[in-house]
């Protein structure tokens, strides 16, 4: 056992001291294999970014309550007395008489998006005195927060930098209205950073939407509130809705978008791979074929067929995880941080966020890179071990 320890460590350091020897077909495989690895992650790191941007926007502490049977803010209505009742339900929190908690009005306009100028589906919320309270991450960063009772806006910083004059100071029409950016806020990159709001009363009036609502955020007194919060108003005629964690509301929005860009990453990662995987395999059968005499001798001197066949993996896998690591600081460089915006389906409204390339997806980039170094060495390794010995010893 030893000995086979012994002769396999000896044989793979020769292999891979000798890979600067054959730079060019060596580098063939890198590239390719660097290649995949930046598409994968890049495409991964959408998703990543996505469900970031979602996922911050919940607090388990925080509950979202929306007409029974609807799946998200469009398909909900509730009335103003309907609010009223909600604002009674314990466990929610109070400041003296006030309960911290927001109806709210959810309506999409269209804004040009600066990048194209083409027409984009972003939302505008109203909302009530109490909603930076409910909200306690939220924060002006710009100018001021709007006065109630005007056609004053506030908007998030990744809609002010996706969308063409959402700055301060300046104005555009939408419904019955026309709007004044008097400020922008940020949500510690949480979705409503996508979002434009204002009062909701005014709102109603310039969308003629009467004295309606579609949810109401709640802070509640504590995370285990929620269930005697809901439980009340579940069990409540007065009102027919549904709560839910905000968390879990935007866990469960995120999946669709998340799901299709992931099927999309792997899809077109593994085209390419199988592309990759020939590469590897034919720089190795290269590197066997030049190595074909030196490979016989070591064998004609009683070195095991198995430390050759390991030898030769081991030259692949080292390939592909120069590739890998290449591809992974490829797409770190390249894509980590940037910004861009894409459609919620669940919503059919545009959300801000930026691609993450985590260390999580890295890692996933070069288990493939390795995967398919594993692969392209293999056939190869097999060829080498099976190699004549006299034939192998007669080649040039």
């Amino acid at each position: 056992m030893f000995n086979w320890i012994s002769q396999t460590i000896a044989v793979t350091a020769l292999n891979l001291r000798t890979i600067p020897r054959r730079l060019g077909s060596s580098g063939v495989a890198i590239i390719g294999i660097a290649g995949v690895v930046i598409v994968l992650v890049s495409v991964l790191s959408i998703a990543a970014g996505f469900s970031a941007a979602m996922q911050q926007s919940g607090s388990p502490s925080r509950a979202i309550v929306m007409r029974s049977g609807a799946d998200s803010e469009m398909t909900s209505g509730l009335s103003g007395t309907e609010v009223d009742v909600i604002k009674q339900a314990p466990g929610l929190r109070r400041d003296g008489q006030t309960a911290t908690a927001s109806a709210e009005l959810y309506v999409i306009i269209d804004i040009p998006k600066k990048s194209t100028n083409t027409s984009a589906n972003v939302p505008m919320r109203g909302i009530e005195q109490t909603a930076m309270a409910v909200r306690g991450e939220a924060s002006i960063v710009e100018g001021r927060m709007l006065e109630f009772g005007t056609n004053e806006i506030v908007v998030g910083r990744g809609a002010s930098g996706q969308f063409a004059g959402l700055t301060v100071g300046n104005e555009f029409k939408s419904g019955q209205n026309t709007w004044k950016v008097v400020g922008i806020f940020e949500s510690d990159g949480a979705v409503s950073e996508t979002e434009i709001w204002c009062d909701s009363r005014v709102l109603q009036g310039a969308y003629r939407r009467g004295n309606s609502y579609q949810t109401v955020l709640a802070q509640l007194d504590s995370s285990d509130s929620f269930n005697t919060f809901r439980d009340w108003l579940t069990a409540n005629p007065q009102v027919n809705v549904q709560v839910r964690r905000e968390a879990d509301y935007y866990a469960q929005q995120s999946r669709a978008l998340s799901g299709l860009i992931q099927g999309v990453g792997f899809g077109i990662a593994a085209l390419m791979g199988i592309g990759a995987v020939f590469g590897a395999i034919l720089t190795m059968y290269t590197a066997v074929s030049t190595r074909s005499r030196e490979i016989a001798t070591l064998r004609a001197l009683g070195f095991n067929t198995t430390s050759v066949v390991v030898s030769v993996l081991a030259e692949s896998l080292a390939l592909a995880a120069i590739g890998g690591a290449i591809g992974g600081a490829g797409a770190y460089l390249g894509f980590n941080g940037y910004q861009t915006s894409t459609i919620n389906f669940a919503t059919f409204s545009q959300v801000a966020f930026a691609f993450q390339v985590t260390p999580q997806l890295l890692g996933l980039g070069l288990i493939y890179a390795l995967l398919m170094g594993l692969i392209g060495g293999l056939f190869p390794a097999v060829r080498a071990a099976r190699l004549p010995i006299p034939t192998a010893l007669r080649e040039l």
